[in-house]
C-alpha cells in the first residue's frame, strides 16, 4: 500500500526543489545581464557566421532544388549557434566552481538538483533570446523561411529541447574541468567536428564520402535537418528528421543528465 503520510513530504521536497531551482536560474540570468560585453560577444559570433557563410562562401556553394543558399544556410547557424551556447554551462558551473560559490551553495538548506538545475535553465532561456536575435539578423540578410508559425514554433523547440540535453553533457565538463579556461578549452574539441562535419553548411553530397556516414547520421545534422525540414521544407522536407532529432535529444538527456548529477554529488 502506498505511504499516505509521505505524499505530503514528497510533495514538500518538489516545490523546494523548483523554487530553488527558480532562485538559481534568476541569480545566473541576472549574472549574465550586468555582464554586457559578454553578451554583447556571445550574440556578435554568430552575426559573424552568417555573414561571412552568406556573402563569402555562399556563391561557392550549389544548393539542390532551387533553394536559396541563405534560406539553407540559417537552419545550419541556429543549430550552431545554440550548440555554442549550450557550452557557456561549462564555463558558468566551472566559474563558480572556481569562485568557491557551489561549496558555499551545498553548505546551504536547498535542494541539491538547484545547482545544475538553475545553470541549465538559464542558459536555455538564454538560448530563447538567442533564436529571436538570430532570426531577425536572418531576415535581414535575406532569409525568408516558408514554414507557417506552428511550424517555425516547433522548429525552435526542437532546437531548444537539443540544446537543453547537450547542456547536461557540458555542465559534467564544467564540473571537472580546474578552471573556466580550461572547460572553454575542452569544449572546442566536441563542437567544431559535430558543428562543421555535418549538414548545416553544405549539403551532404557535396562532403567527402568517407565523412558522409558519419555526418549523415551524427546528432547536430540530424538536428539541422529537423529545422530546415520545419523552417524551409520543399525539397528538404523531412519529418523523420524530426522525430530523430527528439530521439536523439531524449538518448543524450538520459545518459548526459545522470552524469552530470553523480559527478556533482562526488564533489569534496
Amino acid at each position: 500500500m502506498t505511504d499516505l503520510a509521505a505524499l505530503p513530504s514528497a510533495a514538500s521536497s518538489l516545490r523546494w526543489a523548483i523554487t530553488d531551482t527558480v532562485t538559481i536560474t534568476k541569480r545566473n540570468l541576472l549574472a549574465t545581464i550586468r555582464i554586457p560585453e559578454a553578451l554583447f560577444f556571445s550574440a556578435l559570433q554568430p552575426i559573424m557566421f552568417v555573414l561571412l557563410f552568406r556573402y563569402v562562401f555562399g556563391g561557392a556553394i550549389p544548393i539542390p532544388g532551387g533553394i536559396s543558399y541563405v534560406n539553407y544556410l540559417m537552419p545550419g547557424i541556429f543549430v550552431q549557434t545554440i550548440c555554442f551556447g549550450a557550452a557557456s554551462t561549462a564555463i558558468g558551473l566551472a566559474e563558480d566552481l572556481q569562485k568557491g560559490l557551489i561549496e558555499r551553495f551545498r553548505a546551504l538548506p536547498m535542494s541539491r538538483s538547484a545547482v545544475l538545475g538553475g545553470r541549465t535553465t538559464a542558459d536555455l532561456v538564454r538560448n530563447v533570446f538567442v533564436i529571436m536575435l538570430m532570426t531577425a539578423v536572418g531576415l535581414a540578410v535575406g532569409f525568408r523561411p516558408v514554414a507557417s508559425v506552428p511550424d517555425y514554433a516547433l522548429a525552435c523547440l526542437v532546437m531548444l529541447v537539443f540544446s537543453f540535453s547537450l547542456m547536461w553533457g557540458f555542465a559534467f565538463i564544467g564540473l571537472r574541468a580546474p578552471t573556466s579556461e580550461a572547460a572553454q578549452l575542452m569544449t572546442f574539441p566536441l563542437l567544431f567536428p559535430l558543428t562543421f562535419l555535418s549538414t548545416a553548411f553544405v549539403p551532404l553530397h557535396a562532403l567527402p564520402g568517407f565523412l558522409q556516414g558519419f555526418a549523415q547520421h551524427q546528432p547536430v545534422s540530424v538536428c539541422v535537418n529537423a529545422v530546415r525540414s520545419l523552417m524551409v521544407g520543399g525539397p528538404f522536407h523531412n519529418p523523420t528528421a524530426v522525430w530523430g532529432s527528439v530521439a536523439w535529444s531524449i538518448a543524450l538527456l538520459g545518459v548526459l543528465a545522470p552524469l552530470a548529477v553523480r559527478t556533482y554529488r562526488r564533489l569534496n
